[in-house]
């Protein structure tokens, strides 16, 4: 697989609110605020947005091959395979290949999310 270098701008502080909120079509609820991506690709630096009842069970159980860290600012959400929830200051590191989700919420839930490649994948 060939790798594409990342475009990121360069970038001061600024409101996230600043990035267009685009919502993910499989998903009544579901959006992002893409701050940096890999052209092409679903790698990207992202605020993930749950309005409240969301539910991603249309999406299924999500599987990919690149490295996922994310960081649950505020609200929480509920794992539907494994019936835990997860709420504000919550992190995860997923590897490529680990199934996770999905979710739902009754509260809504922010969370920030940074998708990447590593050396050698």
């Amino acid at each position: 697989m060939e790798k594409v270098k990342a475009v990121k701008p360069e970038l001061e502080f600024t409101d996230y609110s600043n990035f267009e909120a685009e919502d993910i079509p499989q998903v009544k609820g579901l959006s992002q605020r893409i701050i940096a991506q890999i052209p092409g690709s679903s790698v990207a630096t992202r605020i993930l947005q749950f309005e409240p009842d969301t539910n991603t069970s249309p999406m299924g159980v999500q599987l990919h091959d690149f490295w996922e860290e994310l960081y649950i600012i505020e609200g929480s959400i509920i794992d539907l395979e494994l019936n835990e929830e997860f709420k504000e200051g919550a992190v995860a590191c997923r590897p490529p290949g680990m199934k996770h989700g999905p979710w739902k919420t009754s509260e809504g839930c922010k969370i920030f999310e940074v998708r990447y490649y590593t050396k050698g994948q």
